[in-house]
C-alpha cells in the first residue's frame, strides 16, 4: 500500500468532523452544579475552539506529545474537553477515578509520570501537593491561548492515547495503555451495535474516568450528537434531563438502572422517553425481573454490554433481536440478564482449557504501562486472558459464570481483594483476613471481609469498616465482616476462597453477580 494513502486512525478525527460538518449544533449542555458554575452551552464550532485554547495552554506548559496529563474530575463540560484536546495533540491522557483516596491517586501520578494534573474542586484538598509540574483547577476556565506546532498534528495510530488505571488481582492499580486505534475503532464498533445518529442524544452517566467513557464521547462528537453532562447519578435528575434534552442514550451500572427505576415509580404522570431510549447496562447484569421491571415501567429498551478496560471496553453486545420482540416480557428479560452477548464486529473469543474466557481483537490493548511482566502474562499467545471464567453457546453467546481473578465488581467498579486485605492486615487487632465478593441487590456485588483477631484482641466490625475507610476509597471497603476462628487454607497456604462463598452464592447458576 502506498504510504501516502494511509491516513492514521486518530482520536483527533472524531471532533474534528464534528465541528466541521455540525458546526451549529449543539455539543454539550454542562451539569448546573458544577462548582464554579457550568459553562454556558456549547455548539461543535465553540468546543473545537475551547479543545484548540486547551492545547495551546498545554503547549505553553512545555508538555510535549508522548508526555501524561492527568485528571481527577467528575463528568463536566472542562473535563471533557480534555478528553479530546490531550490524545489529538499526541499527549497521553491519564483519566483517575475521583473516588480514589489521596494515596491511590498519587501512586497513579508517580507510576504514570504525568506532569500536569487537572482536577475537579471537590477533591482540590485531597491532590494537594502531589507530586506534578502543574497542578490546575477545573472549576474555572483557565486562560488559553492561540494553538502552536502540535494542534493538528496526527499521531500514529498505534501510538498510546490514554493510560486508564484498573484494579487487578494485586494491590497495585494497573496503567492499561489505549492506542489511537483502539479507541477509534471501539467507538466506531460502539456506534454501529447501538445505532447512534445524528438525531440521538447523550446522556453522561457512564463516568468519564471509565474507560474514557466506554469512548462514546467520540463516537458522539463525530456525529455532531449533543451530550448532556451529569455529574452525579440521581435518578430524579435523569428523568429531568431525558425529558427537558429529548435524551435517547445512555449507559451505565446497575446502580443507575436501581436509580432510575425508583424514581421512575413514583414519577407523577408519564414517564419520559417511552420508546425512545436505549440504555446500556455494564459492569454486571441485573436480575431478570429487575430487568423487566425496568422496561415495563420506564418503557425504555435494555441492552447488556461486557468488556474490560483492556478491551477498549467493549467486546460484546446483548441487545433485543427482532425475532425476539414478540416474546413475553420475562423471556425477553431472561435472554438479556443471562448471557452477556456476543462478540461485537472485530473481536474474538475463545475458553481456554481451564474455563477462563480469552480474547483478541481491535479493541485489545497493547499492554500495560511499565509493567513489561504483568503484559506478557496476560497477552500471551496474542490472547487477552480476561480473567472471567465463562461458556460460549453455539450461537456465539457468551455466560460469565465465574471470576479467575481476585477481582470484586461492585457498582461498575473493580476492587482488588489483595488490596483490601492488605489494608485490614494492617490493623493490630487483625492477624489473618480474606476479602470476598457477596450479592448485593443494589451494586450486584460487595465485599464483605472474613477476619481473624489476633489472641486476645478485640475490633468491631464498625472499627475494621471505618479502619479501611480512612486508608481506601470508601467503595473498595468492606460493607460486612465476619469473624473466623480460621481461614480455609491449600496445602500451599492458599485461602480457598470458593469455600468462603459458596454459602453466600448458594443456590445460583452464575458465581458472579
Amino acid at each position: 500500500m502506498d504510504v501516502a494513502m494511509h491516513l492514521p486512525l486518530s482520536i483527533g478525527q472524531f471532533l474534528a468532523r464534528g465541528a466541521t460538518v455540525h458546526t451549529a449544533r449543539s455539543a454539550v449542555i454542562d451539569d448546573p452544579a458544577i462548582p464554579g458554575g457550568p459553562l454556558p452551552d456549547a455548539t461543535y464550532g465553540t468546543l473545537a475552539a475551547r479543545v484548540a485554547g486547551l492545547a495551546a495552554l498545554l503547549d505553553g506548559l512545555g508538555v510535549e506529545p508522548g508526555q501524561r496529563v492527568a485528571v481527577v474530575a467528575h463528568n463536566s463540560a472542562r473535563a471533557l474537553e480534555l478528553y479530546y484536546a490531550v490524545p489529538a495533540t499526541g499527549r497521553i491522557l491519564v483519566p483517575i477515578n475521583f473516588r480514589l483516596a489521596r494515596d491511590e491517586i498519587g501512586f497513579i501520578v508517580r507510576h504514570s509520570g504525568a506532569r500536569v494534573l487537572f482536577h475537579d474542586p471537590e477533591v482540590a484538598d485531597t491532590v494537594a501537593g502531589l507530586p506534578v509540574d502543574h497542578l490546575v483547577s477545573l472549576g474555572r476556565t483557565p486562560t488559553r491561548g492561540v494553538a502552536t506546532t502540535t494542534v493538528g498534528r496526527s499521531p500514529d495510530e498505534d501510538s498510546v492515547a490514554t493510560i486508564n488505571y484498573t484494579s487487578g488481582t494485586t494491590a497495585a492499580p494497573k496503567g492499561v495503555r489505549l492506542t489511537h486505534r483502539n479507541l477509534w475503532l471501539n467507538a466506531v464498533t460502539f456506534a454501529l451495535h447501538f445505532s447512534m445518529t445524528e438525531r440521538d442524544v447523550y446522556l453522561h452517566t457512564v463516568p468519564l474516568f471509565h474507560a474514557n467513557g466506554w469512548g462514546i464521547p467520540y463516537a458522539a462528537a463525530a456525529l455532531g450528537i449533543p451530550q448532556v453532562m451529569l455529574r452525579k447519578v440521581d435518578g430524579a435528575e435523569i428523568l429531568r434531563r431525558v425529558a427537558d434534552h429529548g435524551v435517547t442514550l445512555m449507559g451505565g451500572a446497575p446502580a443507575v438502572l436501581a436509580a432510575v427505576l425508583a424514581a421512575a415509580e413514583t414519577h407523577r404522570g408519564a414517564v419520559p422517553g417511552r420508546g425512545r431510549v436505549r440504555v446500556m447496562c455494564g459492569g454486571a447484569p441485573p436480575p431478570p425481573s429487575v430487568i423487566a421491571r425496568f422496561v415495563e415501567v420506564t418503557g425504555w429498551e435494555f441492552a447488556q454490554v461486557y468488556g474490560l478496560t483492556e478491551t477498549g471496553p467493549l467486546l460484546t453486545v446483548n441487545r433485543m433481536r427482532p425475532e425476539h420482540e414478540g416474546l413475553p416480557p420475562a423471556r425477553q428479560a431472561a435472554l438479556l440478564a443471562g448471557r452477556t452477548g456476543a462478540p461485537v464486529l472485530g473481536a474474538d473469543l475463545r475458553i481456554a482449557a481451564d474455563g477462563e474466557v480469552l480474547a483478541r481483537g481491535h479493541g485489545v490493548c497493547d499492554g500495560y504501562w511499565e509493567q513489561p511482566e504483568t503484559t506478557e502474562a496476560a497477552l500471551a499467545d496474542g490472547w487477552l486472558r480476561t480473567g472471567d471464567a465463562g461458556r460460549l453457546d453455539a450461537d456465539g453467546y457468551l455466560t460469565i459464570t465465574d471470576r479467575k481473578k481476585d477481582v470484586i465488581i461492585t457498582g461498575g467498579e473493580n476492587v482488588s481483594a489483595t488490596e483490601v486485605e492488605n489494608r485490614l492486615l494492617g490493623h493490630p487487632a487483625v492477624s489473618d483476613a480474606a476479602v470476598i465478593a457477596v450479592p448485593d441487590p443494589r451494586w450486584g456485588e460487595t465485599v464483605k471481609a472474613i477476619v481473624i483477631l489476633t489472641g486476645e484482641a478485640a475490633a468491631t466490625e464498625a472499627e475494621l469498616i471505618a479502619h479501611c475507610r480512612a486508608g481506601l476509597a470508601h467503595f473498595k471497603c468492606p460493607t460486612s465482616v465476619d469473624f473466623a476462628e480460621a481461614l480455609p487454607r491449600t496445602v500451599t497456604g492458599k485461602i480457598q476462597k470458593f469455600i468462603l462463598r459458596a454459602p453466600y452464592w448458594s443456590g445460583q447458576q452464575r458465581k458472579v453477580n
